[in-house]
This record gives C-alpha cells, structure tokens and sequence, in this order.
C-alpha cells in the first residue's frame, strides 16, 4: 500500500504504525487544522450516478460526495455548466462534457470501484486504488467512500489486515486534506469496531460534530453494539446518552443490546427503563429481542427486585392520567416470575393470567397535530392546488365513519380490478356506519376512465356514489395513498385498507403516533370463497403492557397474515394481600 507523504507532521506517525490507527487524528487538532483553509467546490452533482446498493449501511444517496463540501477532481469543473469551454475556447456540448468526465482517470476509477462494491470485490478494489496512486490519480471523498466500505464489509479471518488498510486509506485521505463526511465517519468508526476497538469508534462518532456533521443513528451503531457485545454497560450507557442529546431515536436493534448487556450486569433499573422505551417506540418487538426480555424475567436478580409494598391508589391514578396500559412506577411485587408464551381472545384476555389488557387512549390533541403534520407532507409530495382542492372538498362533504382504498380492496387476491368485490366491501361499511352514511371510496382517475370502469353497472355504481358524496376521484399523476389517509386522520375514521403503510411510516419517521393511529383505525379485509371479511381493530392495545400488579405482557410481531395469532410473553408474580 502506497502512502503519499505530502505533510512532514504524519512522518513520525507512519513511520510506526499503531493498533490504534485513529488516535492521531481523534485525540489531536492536527485533524481539524489541515481542513481550515481548503477552498470547498460544488461539483454541481458532475459524479451522479447510480449508488451501490446495501441495505445493511447506505441509503439512496449516502455513498455520494457531499453537496456541501465536494471536490471535483476534472479541469472543467472549475466552470458552471452553461458556460464549460474546452482548452481550446471551443463551447463543449452537454454529451461532450458527460464523455470528458467519464472517461477522465478519476471518471474511470469511480465507475471500476463502484462495480468492486456491487459484487464485494475488495482485492480489486485495493489494487484499483495502489495503481490510482501511482499513476497521481487524484481521490475524491467518493472515491475514498466506496474504499472504506469495501474494508468495512469483508469480515472473517482477515477482518483485523482490512481494518488496517481501511485505516491507512483513511490516513490517506486526511493527507490528501479531502473532507470526511457522514458516511466517512460512519464506516470508520465501523473499521474501528471491526477491530474491536468501540472506544475508537464512538471518538470518531464525537469528531463528526467538529466537522459541522450531525451524526446518524446508523453512526452509533459500531460503538453501542460493541461495547454491549464487550458487556461494557457504562460504556453503552454513554452512547446512548450521546444519542438522545443530539435527538437520535433508537429502534429496535439498539433498544434490544442495552437491555441484554443490562441483564447481563444485573442492573434491574435499567432494564425497566429499557422496557418502557421498547413500549413507546417499538410497541412489539421480535423474536430475538422477546428472548433478551424473557431472559431477565427467568434470571434470579428479578426474582429478588421489586418493591413488597406500593400505594395502590397511586398506582391507579397514574395509570389513569397517563391512558392506560403503564405506570412507570418500577418492579411491583417479588419474588419468582412465571413466565409463559401464550395468546389473547378476541377481548384480549391472556390466555395463561386472566388478565384483560387495556386498550390505550389517544390524546385528541395528538390526532389534529398529526392531521397537520400529514397536510404538510401530502402538500410537498402532490400538487398543492389539487390536494387544496381535496381538502376543502372534505370539509364540505364529510365527515366519514369510514374511508376505503378503493384500489387496494379492489385487487385483494383478484387478478384484476374487482368492482363488485369493492362494491360489497361499501355495501358492508354502509350497514355497520352508525350515520347510516356510505363509505368515503378514494380511486385514482384512471380507475375510473378506463378498464372494468367503462362496463354500464360499474359507471351506474359510480355515478351512485359520486351523487352521494362518497367518491372522490384523485386527479393523472397523484398519489392517492395521501388522500385516503389524510381523510380517514382528519375524519378521525376507520380505514379500510390492506395497505400496512410502511412508506408512510418512513415518512412519519420520529413520531409514535402513527403506528398507535393506525392500530385504532385500521380495517383489514380478508377474501374467502364464502365471501369477504373485515378485520376490525382490536379492542386492547397490541403494545407492551404494564399492569397495576405489576406484571407484564410483551407483543411479538407477526408477518401479514391475518389468520396467524400472535404470540405475547405473559410475565406475572404472586400478589401479596
């Protein structure tokens, strides 16, 4: 591995190399000083292309330069795009200046690095980057990326040689003084833990705030992970810590490794601190994470944590104030825990304690915030004028006791749209409406111009219920998943849809809201040769309870199938009268 020496302050460094490659440029401001006065170019997005794909680390873009601090590396990006001139003074067409910056050294070696990363090629990718350098090819903070996460993704026997020359290639980028950015940071503190080395790792995750760079949750996951996976609890603590002061939201994976390592150090506090969190922002975890939970319950420190004596009333009240389903209060009870896997009835009675679960208020207040929020969102993704225009209808011809995707219950399990499939799912909500008011149907226009819509039943059917008031018609290239979901929120209705919403929950990110909304309100419909179904919402809470008596009930997730029951941990102990 070739190392450029363009600065005498990195001789000494070089010259021995230590396990801790990083610390040089953590634990000193020599790091932050070489980036002081480097002129930043927007490169006007010149290297765009397809990203590589991985799900386990980037997103749709995050393999890409910075728009914000990007070097471009070609002699023409010197010039903003209308104006571009050859050497010669001759005007180079768009094509001309695409194949210039294609086949431009660094063009070429983005385009063989990026094809290293698709199928996880990292000898050739090293190799691509020791000719780069010899031949005075100069690196770009894309290029640097895709070398990183090439060291970053090829584990096994050799993990600890790549970690190594994963840090040399990042040593080079320093040297080079081209500026790290979020993904840099992240798959260096992932290099670092790699290696086996958290406390590096989250350094690198503390550097990013010097560089004006706001860490991700996928940032913290090297340091919190490893330092659980070391049983450092104190050290994840910290992490965590760090994560919720810079407004970090932790799923499921992290909120399940604090409370193993938790469990592991017997620290009972913790631990229910853990399970609340689980309970505000996962509400029902998976299998393995049901597990770690049942390990706890089963270990002897639960057998002997938890209060004798509490106040009831207090407890109660608590309960009250907060919707129902927790208290907050800690451990009730002592003593052994039985601990069973068992289902709920339809009323949701457990079906090993008795105990009935609570189904969980939602604050008014919430659902018209929310409405607001959701009015933004569908304002930014459609038409402005053409969702005004379905808001104000709405407010003249609503409110609704239901609202039905009409597009989806029209196809479930049909090979073709269904009318008369829709038309019975209308006619069912039509008899259970409380007003004795037809359904709101949303269909796009092109269901209704086209296809089965021309057939004279189905056009009478349609004019049937546009005359009622209960069809609207989203107009050629809308989105009608914001319409019928903003209706059903600001109708405060049922849904019937079959659509779990997971888009809508990535845009929804950062609010617990939606996943408790869409448990109150949605209908599901199941199709038969007997005929159709509506699955109504449940009349408890599928969360993670917390009792008065102080025991426990814990939610697995299920796949999309209607008939599968859920399986819930039910954890219970004596109560002492």
């Amino acid at each position: 591995m070739l190392l450029c020496r363009r600065s005498t302050i990195f001789a000494p460094f070089i010259a021995k190399p230590s396990p801790n490659l990083f610390s040089f440029f953590t634990k000193t401001t020599h790091f932050l000083s070489l980036f002081k006065n480097i002129p930043i170019r927007c490169n006007h997005n010149y290297f765009l292309g397809k990203p590589i794909k991985d799900s386990n680390f980037f997103g749709a873009h995050d393999l890409f330069v910075n728009k914000k601090a990007k070097f471009c590396n070609l002699a023409i990006s010197g010039t903003s795009r209308r104006n571009e001139k050859a050497v010669g003074g001759n005007v180079m067409s768009l094509r001309e200046k695409r194949k210039a910056r294609r086949e431009a050294p660094e063009g070429v070696l983005r385009f063989k690095l990026r094809a290293c990363a698709k199928c996880g090629d990292v000898v050739e990718g090293l190799r691509l980057y020791d000719e780069a350098r010899e031949n005075g090819v100069e690196l770009n903070q894309h290029h640097y990326n895709v070398l990183l996460y090439l060291c970053s993704q090829n584990g096994g026997e050799n993990v600890n040689d790549l970690g190594k020359q994963g840090y040399e290639i990042f040593q080079q980028m320093i040297i080079d003084k081209v500026p790290p950015n979020e993904a840099t940071f992240t798959i260096a503190a992932r290099l670092a833990s790699a290696m086996e080395d958290p406390e590096m790792a989250f350094d690198l995750v503390k550097q990013m705030m010097s560089f004006g760079i706001l860490p991700k949750l996928r940032s913290y996951g090297a340091p919190l992970l490893g330092f659980c996976k070391k049983g450092m609890a104190d050290k994840a603590y910290e992490v965590d810590a760090h994560m919720i002061e810079y407004g970090v939201v932790a799923e499921e994976p992290e909120l399940s490794a604090l409370p193993k390592v938790s469990v592991d150090v017997n620290n009972a506090d913790k631990v229910y601190e853990l399970l609340h969190r689980l309970r505000t922002s996962v509400r029902q975890v998976t299998e393995s994470t049901v597990a770690i939970i049942e390990d706890w319950f089963t270990s002897k420190h639960a057998a002997k944590t938890g209060k004798e004596n509490w106040d009831m009333r207090k407890v109660k009240e608590v309960v009250a104030r907060g919707g129902g389903g927790w208290h907050g209060q800690g451990w009730l009870g002592c003593g052994q825990w039985r601990v069973v896997r068992t289902q709920m009835d339809k009323e949701g009675v457990c079906g090993s304690c008795g105990e009935r679960l609570a189904c969980i208020d939602i604050d008014p207040r919430e659902t018209e915030n929310f409405a607001i929020s959701l009015s933004k969102l569908a304002l930014g993704k459609e038409v402005k004028a053409d969702f005004t225009r379905f808001q104000d209808w709405l407010q003249q011809h609503g409110p609704f006791d239901a609202v039905a995707d009409g597009a989806n219950l029209s196809l479930i399990k049909q090979q073709t749209f269904s009318f008369s499939q829709l038309n019975a799912v209308v006619h069912r909500l039509h008899g259970m409406s409380p007003s004795k008011k037809l359904p709101l149907v949303i269909l796009h226009k092109s269901r209704v111009t086209g296809g089965s819509a021309r057939n004279p039943c189905n056009k009478k059917m349609l004019e049937r219920w546009k005359n009622s008031g209960a069809l609207y018609v989203t107009p050629a290239g809308s989105n009608d998943d914001w319409y019928w979901l903003y209706a059903a929120v600001c109708c405060k209705c049922l849904l019937v849809t079959n659509d779990e919403m997971r888009d809508h929950l990535f845009q929804l990110r950062g609010t617990s809201f939606f996943p408790r909304w869409k448990e109150r309100h949605q209908v599901r419909l199941s199709v038969s040769r007997s005929g159709i179904a509506l699955q109504m919402p449940p009349p408890y809470s599928i969360v993670i309870q917390e009792s008065e008596n102080g025991s426990w009930h814990v939610p697995t997730t299920t796949n999309d199938d209607l008939e599968s029951p859920r399986q819930w941990l039910c954890a219970t102990r004596p109560i002492k009268t």
